[in-house]
C-alpha cells in the first residue's frame, strides 16, 4: 500500500477523438526537514545571507519539490464514470496493489 496525491488533471482526446482526462498521481510521503546548525561564525553568516536571498528573490528557491509521477491515468469520460472516482487536484488516495488490480481509497 502507498499514498498518492492528484498532482495534475488535463483534458485530452484519445486517437478516436473521445474526450477524456490525463490524471497525474505523485507519491505522497513526508520528507523529514532537518535544520543544520552551522559550526562556525562564518558558516552562520553564509546561512543567514542565503536565507535572506531566498526570501527576497524567487530565483533562489528556499525548497524545491520534485514531483515525479507515480501513476499517470489516461481515461476517456466513460472510463472515468465506470471507475467511480471523482479525481480532484491535491486529493490524497491510498492505493493497494493486490491480485493484479489497483484499489483506490480516498483518505480523510
Amino acid at each position: 500500500m502507498f499514498r498518492v496525491r492528484v498532482h495534475k488533471i488535463e483534458s485530452i482526446r484519445d486517437l478516436d477523438g473521445n474526450l477524456g482526462k490525463r490524471i497525474e498521481l505523485i507519491e505522497d510521503r513526508q520528507i523529514p526537514h532537518f535544520v543544520l546548525r552551522p559550526q562556525t561564525e562564518e558558516a552562520k553568516v553564509v546561512q543567514d545571507v542565503m536565507q535572506a536571498l531566498q526570501q527576497q528573490f524567487p530565483m533562489f528557491p528556499a525548497r524545491t519539490e520534485v514531483a515525479l509521477p507515480k501513476i499517470i491515468l489516461f481515461l476517456i469520460e466513460q472510463e472515468c464514470e465506470s471507475l467511480g472516482i471523482e479525481f480532484d487536484v491535491n486529493q490524497v488516495y491510498e492505493i493497494v496493489l493486490e491480485n493484479q488490480s489497483l484499489k483506490f481509497m480516498k483518505t480523510a
